[in-house]
């Protein structure tokens, strides 16, 4: 009887050892998905991300930016995002100012920028060559770097990665539909 407790403790004992040293090399030994992950980070130099806005959002932080870049400029001007992308603005002559709006249709390229082409102008209640108000708006107003008016095409091309934001982002525009409120950017975050 002695025998058959004894073969069955050290069977038990055995196990309990076995399980033991599963565990620990399991703990040990480095997951395959940490050094896969490592390797990504190693061999990018931004990481990504997808970010679904709507025009009330997007209208308070275009402004915000527009104020702080246009501070030293002695118009006055504002971009909201309605059916499309209007700008308001005033221009000075002699004492008077003068009121103007125009609306551009905004297209996302696939290379990420945006492009804006002109639909309308109304300056005061005159009507002037739309090529004229650009060339003078892109002469008289301080724009961001990476806004290009481009007075010929009746356009202004906005290249997204040449645009100065807080720690070196970069964004890419996926899409901009602003009759569907749908509006989707790609922010490139440097890591290194």
């Amino acid at each position: 009887m002695k025998n058959k407790w004894k073969k069955a403790f050290l069977i038990l004992l055995g196990l309990n050892l076995l399980i033991l040293i599963v565990i620990f090399s399991l703990l040990l030994t480095p997951t395959g998905s940490k050094q896969s992950s490592k390797q990504n980070v190693q061999s990018g130099d931004s990481v990504s991300f997808n970010v679904k806005s709507n025009k009330n959002d997007l209208n308070m932080l275009i402004n915000h930016y527009l104020k702080k870049e246009a501070a030293d400029s002695p118009i006055a001007y504002q971009v909201v995002l309605g059916d499309e992308v209007e700008l308001y603005g005033t221009l000075p002559l002699f004492s008077e100012k003068i009121n103007m709006k125009l609306t551009f249709e905004p297209d996302a390229l696939s290379n990420g920028d945006l492009v804006l082409k002109q639909k309308s102008i109304n300056v005061g209640s005159l009507p002037l060559p739309v090529s004229y108000v650009l060339k003078f708006i892109s002469e008289t107003y301080k724009l961001p770097q990476g806004v290009d008016i481009r007075p010929d095409d009746k356009l202004v091309y906005i290249n997204m990665q040449q645009l100065k934001l807080n720690s070196d982002i970069k964004i890419k525009v996926d899409q901009f539909d602003l009759k569907n409120d749908n509006i989707d950017f790609t922010l490139l975050v440097p890591i290194k």
